[in-house]
């Protein structure tokens, strides 16, 4: 509204109203403003800042590691300096780990003797009495090695019809020239060392073993065609639970009619009772779908009921919707959340935003006061300590929200929340239930690097593997289990028969037992 101040009307009221006018129009442009700055301020932290809102533990270890390697250099420096010289003993033994190492590790012997077996004071011979003996560390980089498997041949004597000799055993690639191990070090590479196939065909040529690319992925191929029944046993065990965590993440896949690549989903679902001392295993399972059509968790989801935690899809919102007997109940989190008003005070420093954010991080304290504690002990000290500070909040939200700009982020972060609020205070009423999608969040972060690092799936086909090979990875490292040495023994299993398809749950990695290996000692002196 334009204002010409040489025509000015002399009656109050109409100034009042042109006031207010103004005043509007200002108030609306300021929100403008402010919500430009917040996009360009998104733009500049997307391209240049950090993506986290706060720093992990292995982050903050970046930065220590450079001062540590510092300081040790300096420290040898001084000792090499010192070389020779008396020095006092120290008053604090270094932290170091002689002595202290694994028993399960192969050890061997070097034996640094005395050259003269004489008396320095007599002459006399000497004698052992005791020895100092201290250990370390050792390694020997990976090499390859050739298995020869030998089937003696037997014939008789008296007739000369009968040859004898024990069946060649099955291989996990026909004809193929690699070991189950091998097999398995090539997926686990890709899958969980993020390491994509051509490097680690370049890697093989280093040894002088040239196999191409076509080759390796021939055998991920086929090891997951193996693993399949496997990888389907850990999804029914999954989706099975009363409780699970749900998202997804976009995966490239090559789509060779149009010359580019279209956008795959992985969907993730996740089992994790340790917060609450459940009895189920931690479990993760992938499945991939073409797109991200609404229908999609509806189709994995189809015999779940239960609590469902997840962020604001609306395909799980359509999935709860579409269930006439409610039998599914969707818990919201609160980290979704909260990033929206943490990006706003990010930009802007609103104390609104601030309040906000005070607020739930009194919450997550109590939070990490009770986590590992059952279920009903969590309801207990939410409903005393919880409650009262989810309920301000509500108010407090309700109360500021009709005071902001209704075009400012602020308030759209407001209106997001109480339009999720049903779905927010499901953890206070449930023991079972996290304030947060933070475990299926863990789950997925490891396909972020391999997805970087392999640019795309070749095909669905590939996709597909890609879902099967991190399910199984994933699930055996919520487990504590070692996903070389568990895929490689289940492998074995299958591919020889000694495991059929009916006893498939002995090898879920919480059921799986390591194989007894023969204790083998080099000595060196």
């Amino acid at each position: 509204m334009q204002i010409d101040l040489d025509m000015l009307p002399d009656d109050p009221a109409i100034l009042q109203q042109m006031l207010r006018v103004v005043v509007h129009q200002q108030s609306e442009l300021h929100a403008e403003n402010d919500k430009l700055r917040l996009l360009i301020q998104r733009l500049l932290r997307h391209q240049f800042g950090r993506r986290s809102e706060q720093l992990t533990g292995d982050q903050l270890q970046f930065g220590l590691e450079d001062l540590e390697q510092t300081i040790a250099e300096n420290q040898a420096a001084q000792d090499a300096a010192a070389a020779g010289k008396y020095q006092p003993r120290r008053a604090a033994r270094p932290d170091r780990n002689h002595g202290a190492l694994p028993g399960h590790l192969p050890r061997y012997e070097v034996v640094i003797d005395v050259e003269n077996h004489d008396c320095p004071c007599c002459g006399g011979a000497l004698h052992a009495i005791s020895e100092l003996r201290t250990e370390q560390l050792d390694i020997t980089p990976a090499q390859l090695r050739v298995r020869v498997t030998r089937r003696p041949r037997y014939a008789c004597r008296s007739c000369e019809g009968a040859v004898v000799v024990a069946p060649a055993p099955e291989r996990p690639i026909d004809g193929g020239m690699a070991t189950e191990a091998l097999v398995v070090h090539v997926v686990v590479s890709k899958f969980c060392d993020s390491l994509p196939l051509y490097r680690q065909s370049q890697m093989l040529a280093r040894q002088g073993i040239a196999l191409a690319r076509s080759t390796l992925s021939n055998w991920v191929g086929r090891a997951c065609w193996w693993l399949t029944p496997l990888y389907e046993l850990v999804l029914n065990t999954v989706l099975s639970s009363s409780k699970l965590f749900a998202d997804d993440t976009t995966l490239p896949v090559l789509d060779p009619g149009r010359g580019r690549t279209k956008t795959g989903h992985l969907w993730c679902y996740a089992v994790d009772e340790r917060a609450w001392c459940g009895a189920a295993p931690p479990a993760a399972a992938y499945v991939y779908s073409e797109d991200r059509k609404n229908a999609r968790p509806a189709e994995h989801l189809a015999s779940f009921s239960g609590v469902l935690q997840v962020d604001g899809y609306d395909g799980f919102k359509r999935l709860a919707g579409d269930r006439a007997d409610a039998s599914v109940r969707l818990a919201f989190c609160w980290a979704h959340m909260r990033r929206h008003f943490y990006e706003f005070y990010d930009s802007t420093k609103s104390p609104l935003a601030a309040d906000v954010l005070a607020r739930i991080r009194e919450l997550y304290a109590i939070e990490t006061e009770i986590r590992g504690h059952p279920a009903e002990y969590r309801r207990q000290m939410r409903q005393e300590r919880s409650r009262p500070i989810v309920e301000a909040l509500h108010a407090w939200l309700q109360d500021h929200l009709g005071r902001v700009s209704a075009i400012s982020d602020l308030a759209k972060a407001m209106r997001y929340t109480l339009r999720h609020w049903s779905g927010l205070v499901v953890f206070l009423d449930d023991g079972r239930v996290e304030m947060d999608t933070n475990v299926v969040e863990r789950a997925i972060r490891p396909n972020t690097l391999t997805r970087k690092n392999a640019l795309f799936a070749g095909s669905d086909g590939g996709a597909r593997h890609w879902a099967i090979a991190m399910t199984l990875i994933q699930t055996a490292k919520l487990n504590g289990v070692d996903p070389m040495a568990w895929l490689t023994d289940v492998l074995q299993r299958i591919v020889s028969g000694r495991t059929k398809s009916h006893e498939l749950n002995t090898l879920l990695p919480w059921n799986w037992t390591p194989p007894t290996l023969p204790t083998t000692t080099a000595l060196a002196a």
